[in-house]
């Protein structure tokens, strides 16, 4: 906390930061306006500024937001379908105006925490606000660039700075940065920032995630969020600078054996024929490891390569002995200091950039964990380190009461991350959400495996298509470099691909998204289609949220893990359609088995004043104490068989109406700690004795 008792502004992006940094914060209050009739752009709002207030039409008595695929599409895929609201549909407003306010950025509309707490269908939005040139007069005179820069914005946005366009993006859950340079110009001091945004309220082909189409979140559903829901900031960098991962730069930090970081660094904004170059250099707790030559960038490319070795000499170990024992062999690797859920060890990397006579123009800091991950062994494990771990995860949607998708601040993931550790979870899939980076910045520090998933959606279609890919693409690289990201699933539940068996154009899809994704990244497995319906995946998964006895017999064995579940082939059998057919596909013996939900078990309301009508879970317990029972059973249920090396707990908290999380939506455990942890470390000891790997993980 400041001295004001504000809480203080952390730079949004933890995981890569210029040691040179000039940034100004835009998150807090901007002007926000309502465009239901979506007259801005042709009455120019970005030229002249938002109006006070716009009218509204009175609406049509025949209109309906109704869309009859997607009750359809609620229907197929909900869970408790007879639970479902009756005409849950979005209402026109009944105001002849839509006023100016003030919104809190970066919180949506639709939350409590932005100060407007709208939940009715606004489709087309418009924030503004003022901003100023942070730039020094040197750095003004050397030609430093001034970039905006969005954490994430939902869904299409187009950005202007005094009436004057500069660009826009499609993509609701990975950032996006301009730069306006050029606006700033004469001697104006201020200057006006707009942004109008479009997020439809029923488009299926719009990747969405767990943002419900609905007036009201039911089942597995949520309240939607749109507009600016991540942080905004204004930052000066220099004309030709070190490229963040969005752009371009990779650190490959699986090599422990030979101990070397594969680094592929990208320069933007380099000049035709302007001559740069690159060095790096690796610390280990204040200890210098090692330094590259500096490595001048090819005349056609704005990329270099550059090998950084990660061993230390003997005289380096003893320097940092007292933060890592040498006696731990779990710890080391040959001098390479190993990251790993038991000591996440992460090297400090220093990536600097000069001009032709030698002057550095640019210093990145950021950070790698050296680890390796291995899923095609052929023995059924997932190794870290070359080395069996059970993962034992917890399925983490990323929702909180007042501010929605959009932690109350950063510390808020380090929260929900110790939270998950205290019950003995060692990572977590983030479910139907890109998160925030400072997540994954607190997932690499806190030793916390992550899988990273898409938000799905509903309908397939070439738009579709080329939504997700470009979004998913995105993702990836914003994430590449982070440890702690040991898995990706595109897709989840076959949600967006409503006839895998019998389309051959969905299946497809399926298998490009695989490659694609093993293009960006050969270093991680690929969780194609999770829970189901597998097209072409490094991993079998399956979702079964049975009670305890039943999904104890489903694990007990492989034909019956494999076997039908809600209805679904884990894999897809293909019939033929239009004479076409790709012979399906199948589990590959001795891949990793896991199961990647199970449980949602919530505890009876009883005479709970606050209960809803539609809080549910997938089964229910009486109590706390019938609540740790059932845990025990359906966790030691999918372990005791000897065929899953991992599972995902549905969930860890509750999220509005959905209430089977182990804490609530507000994150009060509903048992103790202690006792769910137990349940866990008895789950681990028999995965590992049943491999006949006593101890489990770290005392291999």
């Amino acid at each position: 906390m400041s001295s004001t008792g504000l809480p203080v502004k952390r730079y949004p992006r933890p995981d890569f930061q210029r040691r040179q940094l000039q940034w100004v914060s835009l998150d807090g209050p901007w002007h926000f306006l309502f465009d239901d009739e979506d007259v801005g752009l042709s009455q120019r709002w970005q030229a002249t500024g938002l109006p006070s207030e716009t009218t509204i039409s009175a609406p049509d008595p025949s209109e309906s937001w109704n869309n009859s695929e997607a009750e359809s599409i609620t229907q197929k895929i909900a869970a408790l379908p007879e639970r479902l609201a009756k005409d849950n549909t979005f209402k026109r407003t009944t105001e002849s105006t839509n006023k100016k306010r003030t919104i809190e950025v970066p919180y949506v509309f639709q939350c409590p925490a932005s100060g407007i707490n709208d939940r009715s269908a606004h489709e087309v939005l418009w924030y503004e606000r003022s901003i100023e040139d942070l730039r020094t007069d040197k750095a003004t005179t050397k030609g430093d660039r001034l970039i905006v820069r969005f954490g994430a914005v939902d869904y299409e946005a187009k950005i202007w700075v005094d009436g004057q366009y500069f660009g826009g993006h499609r993509g609701g859950h990975v950032p996006f940065d301009l730069d306006i340079t050029d606006a700033f110009h004469g001697e104006t001091a201020t200057h006006r920032l707009t942004m109008r945004v479009f997020d439809s309220t029923s488009d299926l082909t719009q990747p969405r995630g767990k943002q419900y189409w609905g007036a009201k979140p039911e089942s597995i559903f949520y309240t939607p969020s749109s507009g600016i829901w991540q942080s905004v900031w204004l930052e000066a960098v220099p004309a030709a600078r070190i490229a963040d991962s969005s752009n371009g730069t990779i650190l490959r930090s699986n090599d422990i054996d030979t101990g070397v970081l594969h680094a592929s660094v990208v320069v933007s904004g380099r000049r035709s024929g302007q001559k740069l170059s690159v060095q790096m250099e690796a610390h280990l707790h204040g200890e210098l490891v090692s330094k590259s030559e500096s490595t001048q960038l090819p005349q056609d490319s704005r990329r270099v390569n550059i090998d950084l070795s990660m061993r230390l000499s003997e005289k380096q170990m003893q320097a940092v002995s007292e933060e890592l024992p040498q006696d731990k062999k779990s710890y080391w690797r040959n001098g390479v200091a190993l990251w790993s859920v038991e000591k996440p060890t992460l090297y400090d990397i220093e990536i600097r950039l000069f001009d032709a006579s030698g002057t550095q123009i640019d210093h990145i800091h950021t950070e790698t964990g050296m680890r390796s991950l291995r899923w095609n062994s052929g023995d059924g494990t997932f190794q870290l380190n070359d080395k069996p771990i059970f993962q034992a995860l917890c399925l983490d949607q990323g929702y909180w009461p007042d501010t929605f998708m959009t932690p109350p601040s950063q510390e808020h993931f380090k929260t929900d991350i110790e939270l998950a550790k205290n019950m003995g979870f060692n990572g977590c899939r983030k479910h139907q959400k890109v998160e925030d980076p400072a997540f994954l910045w607190w997932a690499d520090h806190l030793g916390y495996l992550v899988w990273g998933e898409m938000g799905n959606a509903y309908s397939f279609s070439n738009d579709y298509v080329d939504r997700f890919n470009q979004e998913w693409m995105e993702a990836i690289r914003r994430d590449i470099n982070h440890p702690c990201i040991v898995t990706w699933t595109p897709v989840n539940e076959s949600w967006g691909y409503t006839s895998l068996k019998d389309n051959v154009e969905e299946r497809n899809h399926i298998r490009s998204l695989y490659y694609l994704t093993k293009t960006l990244d050969p270093t991680r497995p690929i969780n194609d289609n999770c829970g189901w319906e597998h097209v072409c995946t490094d991993l079998t998964t399956f979702h079964d949220y049975a009670d305890g006895p039943e999904l104890t017999k489903t694990c007990a064995t492989l034909d019956g893990i494999l076997a039908e579940k809600a209805g679904r082939n884990v894999f897809t059998a293909v019939t033929s359609s239009g004479g076409v057919t790709d012979g399906g596909a199948s589990h590959k013996s001795g891949a990793p088995v896991i199961c990647t939900e199970f449980g949602g078990v919530n505890i009876a309301a009883g005479t709970d004043e606050n209960a809803g009508e539609l809080d549910w879970g997938y089964t229910t317990a009486s109590d706390s104490a019938d609540l740790l029972k059932r845990f025990e059973k359906l966790v030691m249920g999918v372990v005791e068989g000897g065929h899953v090396c991992g599972f995902v707990y549905t969930q860890l908290t509750d999220i509005e109406q959905e209430v089977n999380g182990l804490y609530s939506f507000d994150r009060k455990a509903k048992l103790d700690p202690t006792e769910v942890k137990k349940v866990i470390e008895a789950a681990q000891a028999a995965y590992y004795k049943h491999i006949g790997r006593a101890g489990g993980h770290v005392e291999l």
